[in-house]
């Protein structure tokens, strides 16, 4: 039986089968960092695309809400500094028999 010693860090005895998984193991590590790369690149752009379409968004929304409060209650012209309302009414009577 066969005990695993300190000293060899492959199980294999082959020197040519160790080189191979040397160089495997570093290719595969290369690879998954290129990969991790690409992939950490490709997330951080579609998080800046996202952000910055919510920020215009909001950005618009905000400009249009400063707008539409510049506007009086009807939509026709801007609010008067003195906060008179300018405007036609016609009287309803309350009592429709009357009329």
């Amino acid at each position: 039986m066969r005990h695993p010693s300190a000293k060899s860090s492959f199980p294999a005895g082959n020197p040519i089968a160790n080189l191979l998984v040397i160089i495997g193991g570093a290719l595969a590590i290369g690879v998954s960092i290129v990969l991790g790369f690409f992939a950490f690149v490709a997330l951080g752009g579609i998080i800046l695309v996202t952000a910055a379409v919510i920020g215009v968004r909001v950005w618009w929304f905000k400009r249009k809400l400063q707008q539409g409060s510049a506007m009086n209650d009807a939509g026709h012209g801007p609010k008067s500094p003195n906060g008179v309302i300018e405007g036609e009414y016609r009287v309803v009577s309350k009592d429709r028999e009357e009329a």
